[in-house]
């Protein structure tokens, strides 16, 4: 658990590198915060493998439903925080900025009556929880259904498997163990991992396999690599079904989650005989798990470090450029914000200038959508012989006119104007939808400007601001 624990905080590391690399913001609060996928857990298997059996053991509470008729029928997904400050019995609830304390029997519930609502198989929405415990490690588990109900097409599977660093955890009951070769749940992690460097396979239910001796001698084979050629790059776990009964451990003392684990591994050890011990229980997988995690994070850590050298070689660059000694005092500092702002204004008027990015939707703004409005405009029934009449008779009083009936015109045209406004308000918001695109490309494409997130907010900010100002004005006049 420990070591899965310090994973967490050089994923958290290495997330915040991903981000600095991106031109985003890293702090906290940040909108564009990525979540980290190093962490991630999702469960391959068909119905009634045992896929929410095993998770719940990781969880170390009975959350997740369970059922040889497939209980998932949606994905799940639950973000779990260790918290070693509440009891080992307590499950928090976290829904936005709000915390509660839940039962795992009400959140068992709560998911059974959701998951009933999907029963008809079309249903595709995730599930997600955000949940703190003692006795989970600090991953994001996804329970999804199972691979031969009608929901689990390619790319529902796709959206959770393809990602680079999730850990697949392909699920198999040790009664099927002697056909792990044609398990769809292997075939898929196989298409997905071709080096085996974030899958691990789990052998479930153990004790329902006991008595037949084929299927535990497919077991201890796959435990001591000596499966089919597929399996052998493969690290392998066995666990009992239901993790020896985590709802009853519950109503023990504080340690009784830890005496159950301890009580399925000499379970394991019993029916296993010539089993690694290493391979066997709740334990083993965990620390199979941290093992995945951190070879996957030795992939990728070579490529984010040159990531960084490169974007610090760049950062020096821009200070030789700008002279080292400017950023060091109150001038220096505003001199490098005027010059990224000219830069970004550049690049700005650069969209407007040539039509690059969105620039050319301004053009078509004015030179299409507005004429077309002012086409359909009934000018011609506002200029009709009869309707003159009328305006210059009402607008003159019935008075007769000496030389022109001005009060006339300036009526006509006043109705004209009217008529063109609601064109003219149309194409100003168009306009200005357009402008606030180039703004925002404009800043992405200002290299200097992403080196200063908070700067690059304001600027954008007082950009947004000034172009609204200038939008209303226009209409206005």
């Amino acid at each position: 658990m420990e070591a899965i624990e310090e994973l967490s905080q050089l994923s958290d590391s290495m997330r915040q590198a991903a981000a600095l690399l991106a031109d985003e913001d890293v702090d906290e609060n940040s909108s564009s915060k990525r979540s980290s996928t190093f962490l991630n857990v999702v469960a391959l298997g068909n119905v009634g493998a045992g896929k929410s059996a095993v998770l719940n053991s990781l969880i170390g509470h009975p959350i997740l439903p369970t059922g040889e008729n497939g209980a998932t029928r949606a994905p799940i997904s639950i973000d779990l925080q260790k918290d070693g400050s509440i009891s080992s019995k307590s499950i928090i609830l976290q829904i936005d900025n709000k915390s509660q304390q839940v039962s795992a029997s009400a959140l068992r519930h709560s998911l059974q009556d959701r998951l009933s609502k999907s029963s008809s198989g079309k249903n595709r929405d995730e599930i997600y929880l955000k949940l703190r415990t003692s006795t989970a490690p600090p991953l994001k588990l996804i329970d999804l259904p199972g691979l031969d109900q009608r929901i689990m097409d390619e790319s529902m599977i796709s959206d959770y498997a393809e990602r680079n660093d999730a850990i697949l955890l392909v699920i198999v009951p040790a009664a099927q163990a002697p056909e792990i070769a044609s398990s769809r749940a292997l075939r898929l992690a196989k298409e997905y991992d071709g080096e085996g460097t974030r899958t691990i396979g789990i052998i479930s239910k153990i004790d329902q396999a006991a008595s037949e001796q084929k299927a535990l001698a497919a077991v201890q084979a796959l435990l001591l690599n000596q499966g089919p050629t597929k399996t052998s790059d493969i690290p392998w776990v066995a666990l009992i079904g239901q993790s020896v009964s985590i709802a009853s451990a519950q109503s023990g003392s504080e340690n009784s989650l830890e005496t159950a684990w301890r009580a399925e591994f000499e379970t394991l050890k019993s029916i296993l005989t010539g089993a690694p011990q290493s391979k066997l229980g709740r334990i083993a997988l965990v620390d199979a798990l941290a093992q995945q995690i951190r070879k996957r994070m030795k992939v990728r850590l070579p490529n984010l470090l040159s990531g960084l050298q490169g974007k610090s070689q760049i950062v020096q660059d821009e200070l030789v450029r700008l002279g080292e000694q400017m950023v060091q005092s109150a001038e220096g500092t505003r001199a490098i914000a005027l010059e990224l702002c000219r830069e970004f204004e550049d690049r700005f008027l650069q969209h407007i200038t040539t039509g690059e990015g969105s620039g050319w939707k301004i053009v078509a703004s004015f030179e299409g959508n507005f004429p077309n409005r002012i086409k359909q405009l009934p000018i011609d029934r506002h200029f009709d012989i009869n309707n003159v009449k009328r305006i210059v008779l009402e607008a003159d009083g019935y008075q007769p006119y000496l030389i022109s009936p001005e009060k006339g015109l300036r009526s006509l045209i006043k109705g004209v104007l009217e008529l063109a406004k609601e064109p003219a308000r149309l194409c100003v918001d168009e306009v200005h939808r357009v402008l606030i695109d180039i703004v925002s490309a404009a800043a992405n494409a200002t290299p200097g400007l992403g080196r200063y997130p908070p700067f690059k907010r304001e600027v954008l900010y007082l950009k947004k601001l000034n172009l609204f100002a200038f939008c209303c004005c226009s209409f206005s006049i």
